[in-house]
């Protein structure tokens, strides 16, 4: 953290949990009238108190900080170095900070910040301010950014909800950017011209409220819990006609569309998938965000149907994808986005609001509930438009909420207890044929992201090409099934059980599963295109009680961040 008092700065700050810094250095004994904080580690060199944000220009006049990724960082610091610059470690923030201060020597800081964006090359976003002055500068180049205006106050974010506990009143900032502004004034402009832009102030409707974790002890768990709650809202929103009336007109004719995520967004596309190709028969194709040139470099893009699919509205690899569809004059790109304000929804004019409202605790488990409902139910409504034998009925879809409510609290003891067993194995699978497929990739990464357990998520019959190979006694492998492949799943189970490993099974209950599991978690519904999601919210339990047995904070689970700002 620096604070800036008119002609000094104090700048404190060190390597490790935020809480022990903290209480190491006592942040709140600092004061200023304005101020740069820093809680991601670093993106070039190991972590260290050297390449810690923010950083210090050479004379410590100027303070920055950035997120992102400046792919020319070692090339930047040999290359100023040679101009007298010193740098303090090997962070590619204080390359910022350096490459400013450089244009500033002879010019001004506006005109500074213009020449850096030729310098440095990657995508970012960066703040900036000197002492002696009461201005500060932010700018955004493909990374995100916030400006929050308060009533005696103006901040900058990469984080929407850490703005919105201080006010709800918010400019959204484009890609090309920078802000120079006061705590009362702000001037927008372009970074290749410096051309000024008005923009006034939005009111987010994010609800602070649920970004306290009342009686829960971690916010993963009270996440949860409030899934039953944010589904319902969705799926009264998508009854209302309009805005998921012109999404559906947008699809209707369509008979290839591609759906895009990372990490549990991916996963949800995979579900998806299965949804529209079985209900409302248009093949979909789920395509990992970060893979997706490289996929598909070629064709005629403009002929294409995209589905952008983000939690934050600000993960880079999809906004990459976004970026590239632009340049080829793709005509169809809608997204599924919770954050309204963000890159995703101000840039795609086709979305539909996932109404989770805030997700806090990095791992998704609201957000990705309200992905599939949104498949799922896109796939239904285009299966009624194209024509199609309905799938499931009106009541059932309606039924969701509830259903979520009853796994919960049939499940929650169970997965305790088998928690307890779990979590002594050095590796985990969860295995799923079919539609359950997408249910595994997703369970797989709870566990791994908030155990530290190495898991994998694999479709069943794949297990016997080489993974079986692993097995040895007591091990236990987790099976995700609907029983519509009941058939399928038990011969896949007994491929391990042979092998004497232990079978842990989450699907309806089922006489035949019971008989070939060690353990049986059951779910309250038979709906073949239900049970993939229930099946997740008993993962997303596992995780979070394996977690506790290992001491791990899930919320803050080591190495990642909750919107990855970097491709």
């Amino acid at each position: 953290m620096a604070a800036f008092s008119h002609n000094s700065i104090e700048l404190r700050k060190d390597v490790g949990e935020i809480e022990e810094v903290n209480k190491k250095y006592n942040f709140k004994k600092l004061k200023g009238n304005k101020g740069i904080v820093q809680l991601r580690w670093a993106t070039f060199g190991p972590p260290s108190k050297e390449n810690s944000q923010p950083h210090f220009d050479c004379l410590k006049n100027s303070v920055g900080a950035h997120n992102g990724n400046i792919i020319n960082t070692k090339e930047l610091i040999r290359q100023y170095e040679k101009k007298g610059h010193a740098f303090q470690g090997e962070n590619d923030g204080e390359v910022v900070v350096h490459v400013v201060e450089e244009g500033y020597k002879q010019k001004s800081m506006t005109i500074a910040i213009q020449e850096a964006d030729t310098v440095l090359k990657g995508d970012y976003a960066y703040v900036i301010a000197q002492k002696n002055s009461d201005k500060m500068f932010c700018v955004k180049k493909y990374s995100s950014l916030f400006l929050g205006i308060g009533k005696d106050f103006i901040c900058c974010s990469s984080d929407l909800p850490s703005i919105i506990q201080f006010t709800d009143s918010i400019v959204p900032v484009y890609d090309g950017e920078y802000i120079e502004y006061t705590w009362n004034t702000y001037r927008i402009r372009k970074l290749s011209s410096g051309t000024e832009i008005e923009r006034k102030p939005y009111k987010c409707s994010l609800d602070i409220e649920e970004a306290q974790k009342g009686e829960f002890p971690h916010f993963m768990l009270k996440e949860i819990h409030e899934q039953p709650e944010k589904a319902q809202a969705l799926i009264n929103f998508l009854k209302e006609p309009g805005q998921v009336d012109e999404f559906c007109r947008g699809l209707k004719d369509e008979s290839r569309v591609y759906l895009i995520g990372s990490g549990s967004s991916y996963n949800a596309c995979v579900l998806g998938a299965y949804y529209l190709n079985k209900i409302s028969g248009i093949e979909a194709v789920p395509v990992v965000a970060g893979a997706f040139k490289e996929f598909l470099s070629h064709g005629d893009f403009s002929q294409g149907t995209y589905i952008l699919v983000s939690q934050s509205g600000e993960t880079k690899d999809v906004v990459s994808v976004l970026n590239f569809l632009e340049e080829k004059k793709a005509k169809k790109i809608f997204a599924l986005v919770n954050v309204l304000g963000s890159s995703l929804q101000l840039r795609v004019k086709n979305y539909l609001p996932l109404l989770s409202n805030i997700e806090i605790s990095v791992p998704a488990t609201k957000t990705f509930t309200n992905q599939v409902i949104t498949f799922l139910y896109l796939a239904l409504r285009l299966g009624e438009i194209r024509d199609k034998k309905k799938a499931i009925s009106e009541e059932e879809l309606e039924r969701i909420p509830s259903l979520i409510e009853k796994t919960l609290s049939l499940n929650s003891e169970k997965c305790q207890q088998i928690a307890r067993f779990l979590v002594k194995n050095e590796y985990l699978y969860y295995l799923g044929f079919g539609i359950s497929y997408g249910a595994c990739l997703e369970a797989a990464l709870k566990m791994k992201e908030i155990t530290y357990i190495p898991c994998e998520g694999m479709y069943s019959s794949e297990f016997k090409h080489g993974p079986l190979s692993i097995i040895k006694e007591r091990d236990w492998i987790l099976f995700l099934s609907t029983l519509e492949d009941i058939h399928m799943t038990l011969s896949h189970i007994n491929e391990v059980s042979c092998r004497l490993g232990k079978i842990c099974t989450i699907a309806p209950p089922d006489d035949s599963l019971s008989l070939n599991s060690d353990e049986l978690i059951p779910l309250p519904s038979q709906n073949y295109f239900i049970v993939p999601l229930l099946a997740v919210i008993v993962a997303q339990l596992l995780g979070y009680y394996m977690s506790q047995e290992k001491g791990i904070n899930p919320d803050q689970p080591r190495n990642i961040s909750k919107t990855l700002t970097v491709d």
